[in-house]
Parts: C-alpha cells; structure tokens; sequence
C-alpha cells in the first residue's frame, strides 16, 4: 500500500477492532465502498486496522478511531463530518476532484447553485488574489466547494464593486469579500462557510467553534408544534435573515432541537424552549434574563451581549474546570448504571468493597494494638506496684533492725557504767 497509493486515490478508514465507534461505521462503510463502485468513481476505498499497522497510522497522523483520510499523491485531507454514507461520499468527490471548479455558462451556474447552498466563486483573471484563493481552497476544501466564473456567467443581479473578486452564494443572495471590512480571506470562508441560520447538532456546534462566532440557539423540540416552541424559532430566522449586515460577522443563528446536549455542555438542566448564547472558545453562555417575546427583545438581547452589559455563565476557570470533572464522572457513572445496572455494580462495587475491606484491616489492626500496649501497660504498672510494696516491706524491717542494734548498744553501755561505778 505504501508503495502504489500515490498511484490511485484513496478513501481508507482507520480503525481498531476493539472500537465501538468502529464498528457502528463498518456497515456505513460497506455501502460507501459499493456505492462509489456502481457509480465509477476513480476513487478506491479501503479500510485498515491501525492497530496492526501502527507504522502507517503513524505516518498519517492517525490519533483517534475511526480516522477517514482521502490520500491524493502526496495530501492527506482529514474527514471531520457526520458518518452517513451521504456525508462520506460528498466529501470524496469534492475532494477527489479538481481543487477549483470552473463554470463556463449561466446553465452550469444555475444547475451548481441549486445542488450547493452555500458555494464560493473566484471572479476574475490571474492576479495575487487568486493565488490566494487557490491556497485558501487547498485547506477549506473538506468542507466546501471552490469554482471559478467570469463575471458574464454570474446572475444579472449580481454587481461587483471591482475585479477580481470573491463571491459567496448563499440564503438566496450573494456578499463579496472586502480585504478592509472581513480581513484575512482564509478567515472569511472558515466564517462564511455556514449557512446564516442552521439546525445545530453536537457535530455542526464543534465545527462552529472554529468561526470564533457566538451562537444563538432556540433550544426546541422540534415534534413539539405548540406556540412557543415555533415562535422562539421563528424569532431566531427573522433576526438572522433581516439583521445578517449587523450581526453576521460576531454571530451563527440556529436551533437545537432537543436540551440533552446543551445541559452536558452547560452542566446546568434548561426548561424549553428557551434561547442561548455560546460562546463556544470559552464555554462561556448567555442566557436572557427577562422573556423574549419578539425580535426586538431578541435584538436588544445580541446587543446587550456585544456591548458587555448582560452576564456571563459559565468559563473555563478553574473552578468550572473542577465542576466539568464532577459532572463528567457523575454522568459517566450514571449513564453505565442505567445502560447495564449489573456491570455498573460490578465496576464500581468491586473497588468500593476491596477498599473497604482494606480499611477495616487497618482500622482493626490500630484497635488491637492499641488494647494490647494498654494492658501491657497496666501489666507493668501493677508489676512496679509490687516491687514498691517490697520495697517498704524491706524498708520497715531495716527499720526494725536498726532499732534492734541501738538497743543492744543502749544495753552494752549502760552495763559499762555499772561497772564503773561498782
């Protein structure tokens, strides 16, 4: 494979045989292979066990499974989308094909305006721009497409202040890149690249982090047809579409649907439906805090954040880092109990008991020693209340004696003195 892959383009999904993620990609990826054949693709698909292969792995960079990597001569281009046959295959024939796409006529135009919602096309001759853009394409193109068109191809609608010229399509218009107003180009497509107004998931959130953009959310439930659940969304659609000149370049609209992810990711249980700000470098969120009944409150709402006023929850300090630890373990226990009761029992109950018993052993052992020295020292206690007993037992006949001996003396000398009188 090392040898020939220059030879071909490849579509290889790295993957471990242990990997749960693996193997709920396997029947996918069965299905991305048989339909890239039917339809005659150049593109060759394979998987491999990086596990066996760590060398090759290695070599592409493979650090997590599954790792899909299209390899195109000497490129590597990562694959981060969702993995559905769909996703996979739109990757592989945009990246597969040719880094810039031109259209020669307003048929093709129109026939790649409706398969795309969002599209970026390069207007003009050679110039340092381009080449610019050429460079931005090579990195961006795992995510979106690059065409190139004279300006006699695109719509009458269109005007352009000047050639060259970048043009993004998307919500039914068009926005030129300004160098002065939208900066670096490469930062403009990574932000331009999103629709104005999306239906958020985990995945597409992720993704979104790399705009530096915060992002307004209804959190909704979207089989829940009631008042409040539409008029929350509805709100966010007319703000991102009759606001986008005001507030396109701080701000992604959309909406969730559903709070299972957005209580993980704030650590916090959201009534819905409500509405959200992330601010996703930081995790820091925005929530209002009156009801939002309108699109004027929603409005006053954006700008009360831009301008500093309204309140930040949430963080990456320190003691939210402490918080995310507790609340992750907390979770990962929880959910391993109500998946399989049994094995949570087992892998949390096995520990718990053999650090009990080893707790028992060294409280016991610290009970036993301590009654032991203390009737060791009542023992030796009592045995030097005996010996001081025989000691004044001694003590009282030396006393005795001593008296014994002064009266023989008395005696002696009271017989001398007789004597001397006689």
């Amino acid at each position: 494979f090392k040898e020939n892959r220059k030879d071909d383009i490849w579509l290889v999904d790295f993957y471990a045989p242990w990997c749960g993620h693996c193997k709920k990609l396997e029947p996918v990826w069965n299905e991305v292979g048989i339909e890239m054949k039917n339809m005659g693709s150049p593109v060759k698909v394979g998987k491999m066990d990086a596990t066996s292969f760590s060398s090759i792995a290695s070599e592409f960079g493979v650090r997590g499974y599954p790792t899909i990597k299209l390899l195109k001569g000497d490129l590597a281009y990562n694959y981060r989308g969702p993995r559905t046959k769909d996703d996979i295959i739109e990757f592989a024939n945009r990246v597969a094909g040719p880094l810039i796409r031109p259209l020669p006529s307003q048929h093709m135009f129109e026939h790649v305006q409706k398969r795309h919602r969002v599209l970026f096309v390069y207007v003009g001759g050679e110039s340092p721009l381009k080449e610019k853009y050429i460079e931005v394409a090579s990195e961006l193109i795992v995510y979106t497409y690059f065409f190139s068109a004279s300006e006699d191809v695109l719509p009458e609608y269109v005007t352009l202040p000047e050639l060259p010229a970048v043009v993004v399509f998307k919500d039914g218009t068009y926005f030129v890149y300004d160098e002065y107003e939208d900066g670096d180009l490469s930062s403009w497509i990574n932000r331009e690249r999103f629709q104005g107004y999306l239906n958020v998931d985990g995945f597409t959130l992720y993704e979104l982090g790399d705009t530096g953009k915060l992002v307004a959310i209804a959190v909704i439930d979207d089989k829940n047809s009631s008042v409040e659940h539409t008029r929350l969304k509805s709100i966010i659609q007319e703000v991102a579409r009759d606001y986008r000149d005001h507030f396109h370049r701080d701000f992604q609209f959309g909406h969730m649907d559903g709070n299972d992810y957005i209580n993980s990711l704030l650590m916090d249980d959201l009534t819905i439906p409500t509405i959200v700000v992330l601010n996703t470098s930081n995790q820091q969120y925005f929530l209002p805090d009156r009801h939002i009944e309108n699109t004027e409150d929603m409005v006053q709402f954006i700008n009360s954040i831009l301008d500093g006023t309204a309140e930040a929850q949430g963080g990456d300090g320190l003691l939210q880092r402490i918080k995310r630890i507790i609340y992750d373990a907390k979770s990962t226990v929880v959910s391993v109990f109500k998946s399989s009761p049994l094995l949570g029992c087992f892998l949390f109950g096995l520990p718990l008991g053999v650090i009990s018993i080893m707790c028992y052993g060294i409280c016991t052992a610290d009970t036993d020693g301590g009654v032991d020295e203390h009737e060791a020292a009542r023992k030796e206690n009592g045995d030097r209340e005996l010996t001081d007993e025989g000691s004044e037992e001694e003590q009282e006949e030396e006393k005795n004696g001593k008296y014994t001996e002064l009266s023989d003396g008395e005696l002696k000398q009271k017989d001398i003195m007789e004597k001397k009188k006689d």
